[in-house]
């Protein structure tokens, strides 16, 4: 639960950072946020979420 909320956040934090520097238009955060949610129903979504999963585990456990 915490690792989705993170990228939730990570994501919304870059997507604003995008917005306001222009590199993002308002249409094409919406296709994103769309793409996801549709993404979300599929049978694709526990293999993202465990792709997620995996990847937040391998960079939990690297050490500078």
């Amino acid at each position: 639960m915490a690792v989705s909320i993170s990228v939730v956040l990570l994501l919304a934090v870059l997507a604003v950072i995008f917005l306001r520097n222009g590199g993002l238009k308002l249409s094409h955060a919406l296709v994103c946020l769309l793409l996801g949610f549709s993404l979300a129903s599929t049978s694709i979504a526990p293999t993202i979420h465990s792709g997620l999963t995996a990847t937040a585990d391998i960079v939990s456990g690297l050490r500078p």
